[in-house]
């Protein structure tokens, strides 16, 4: 080939002009062993572009490898969430069983028991007089709107 033809190339090719079918031409021509001395600096640059064009990318990890990633994230979370439930819920009865409080002299028991059966009597007897209100209303009621 003529060099001053391949500086015509190189010159479109650093410009950006060349097409596909002159830079094959470029890189057959650089991979041949009869390139001109002073051309001889480019040849490692062609020679780099063909070789990488060559070689392929192959990923090191398969990609199945993440949907066994999935399943076991779904098993630690069901892990995570039944081990914060348990907690509360034993936290919760441990709570509940420290406040309710406990005697161990029965006197103290029964006295305490006759105060929260008083309390509960003086509530019950309150709603009943109110019930005792309504129940008048409505004869009243009935009495001035005959149905």
């Amino acid at each position: 080939m003529e060099s001053s033809r391949i500086e015509i190339l190189l010159e479109k090719y650093f410009q950006g002009e060349s097409s596909i079918a002159e830079e094959n031409e470029l890189r057959k021509y650089f991979s041949s062993s009869d390139v001109a001395q002073h051309l001889l600096q480019y040849q490692p640059l062609f020679a780099y572009f063909s070789q990488e064009k060559e070689q392929k990318f192959t990923p090191e990890f398969p990609s199945q490898s993440r949907k066994k990633y999935w399943g076991w994230l779904s098993v630690a979370a069901s892990a995570v969430v039944l081990l914060g439930i348990g907690t509360y819920v034993y936290h919760d009865v441990t709570a509940a069983k420290q406040e309710l409080g406990t005697y161990d002299d029965p006197q103290v028991a029964f006295r305490q028991t006759q105060k929260a059966l008083a309390l509960l009597s003086n509530h019950v007897n309150t709603g009943i007089e109110s019930v005792q209100y309504v129940q008048e209303y409505q004869n009243s009621k009935e009495l001035v709107f005959k149905q």
